[in-house]
């Protein structure tokens, strides 16, 4: 057993973040899921524009929604949706098995919108129906305009994966979004089983403080800021809240550890992985991680007892770490509309300089 299959085991889920049509052709998603125990997918604006940029995959589709004078968004939505529906089918077994609970997949509205609410519902429903797969999860950011989005979103029976999450207090007000959500469906009479996940985000923070910190707590914040929000998720899930509505038939927002990949090439390839190893919770790696784990016979202990500890130690080296995670929150918003606009850029160019596709 190889140590994808025990993370399995320990009751967590390995989805890949990553999709390119290259891994749905060449069969590599269907032996990630076979052979590496990966149960599901996410995508970004930052994914799609390395899977577009790097690749002639695209090329032949995009000459020829080019010749039927189609926007690059509307191309990009149009390859996107296409990608994910095949990658949807490939997990749906999954899906069924476990009652929903796992083999998702996520597409992300236009990061444009995080300030815009009424835009973000609107793509948002639009998006879930054209995917026409009950495995789709639609990507909103936790900005205080996405968290009514979010809200308004899971009462209208669209599952959504809170993505751009950065510290204990943003989690708990996506989560209580999603409460807000499904309390409402019930009150309405409708079905409380909509299927949400809040992505928090944990390498950023170590890229954020270093050469700031200390380097005795080198690469630990992510790591604690995790275990902060990891407890906070726990008392949710047991609060008398969450225990009415999943008495009424709701299934609990799953707690999802984004950005996992380590970007210190001084510290272990699998250490958030190693850190983050906790049952009902998902763990959304890229594939040099993913392969990374594959090939350790073990890993070692989960999250250390003493995160507050670690936090208080970064308070008293100067470290603000609410100040950072409104930063981050911030940044990550601009980095997913800049790639955003890259990818555009980059469907317009390939528009204007591959020969128009023959008709058939």
């Amino acid at each position: 057993m190889n140590s994808t299959q025990k993370l399995h085991e320990i009751g967590q889920s390995i989805w890949l973040d990553n999709i390119t049509r290259g891994l749905l052709t060449s069969g590599t998603l269907r032996r990630y899921i076979q052979d590496l125990s990966v149960t599901g997918l996410t995508s970004n604006p930052t994914i799609f524009d390395h899977a577009i940029k790097n690749s002639h995959d695209y090329d032949e589709a995009i000459s020829q929604k080019q010749k039927e004078g189609k926007s690059s968004e509307a191309i990009f939505f149009e390859l996107a949706i296409k990608d994910l529906m095949q990658a949807a089918d490939l997990f749906r077994p999954i899906h069924d098995r476990t009652n929903g609970v796992d083999g998702w997949v996520s597409l992300e509205v236009s990061p444009l919108l995080a300030r815009d609410t009424a835009g973000t519902l609107s793509a948002a429903k639009a998006l879930h129906a054209r995917a026409g797969r009950p495995n789709v999860f639609i990507k909103i950011p936790g900005t205080s305009e996405g968290l009514s989005a979010i809200e308004e979103a899971i009462f209208a029976g669209v599952p959504i994966n809170v993505t751009l999450l950065f510290s204990g207090a943003q989690y708990v007000a996506a989560a209580e979004a999603y409460l807000r959500g499904i309390e409402r469906r019930i009150a309405a009479g409708l079905n409380p089983d909509v299927g949400s996940v809040a992505s928090l985000f944990v390498s950023r923070w170590d890229v954020a403080v270093a050469h700031k910190e200390p380097e005795s707590l080198r690469n630990q914040l992510g790591i604690a800021i995790a275990g902060e929000t990891y407890a906070r998720y726990r008392a949710l899930l047991d609060s008398p809240r969450s225990q009415r509505i999943l008495n009424a038939g709701a299934r609990p927002q799953r707690l999802l550890w984004a950005s996992t990949g380590t970007k210190d090439p001084k510290a272990s390839n699998i250490l958030y992985v190693e850190a983050l190893a906790f049952p009902f919770t998902i763990n959304t790696m890229p594939e040099s991680t993913l392969k990374a784990l594959a090939v350790h016979e073990e890993f070692g202990e989960a999250l250390p007892e003493d995160t507050g500890k670690i936090l208080a130690e970064f308070a008293e080296a100067g470290i603000d770490t609410d100040a950072v995670a409104a930063q981050l929150l911030g940044e990550g918003v601009a980095s997913f509309a800049k790639s955003w606009n890259d990818l555009l850029d980059c469907i317009a160019s390939k528009s204007s300089t591959l020969p128009p596709h023959p008709s058939r």
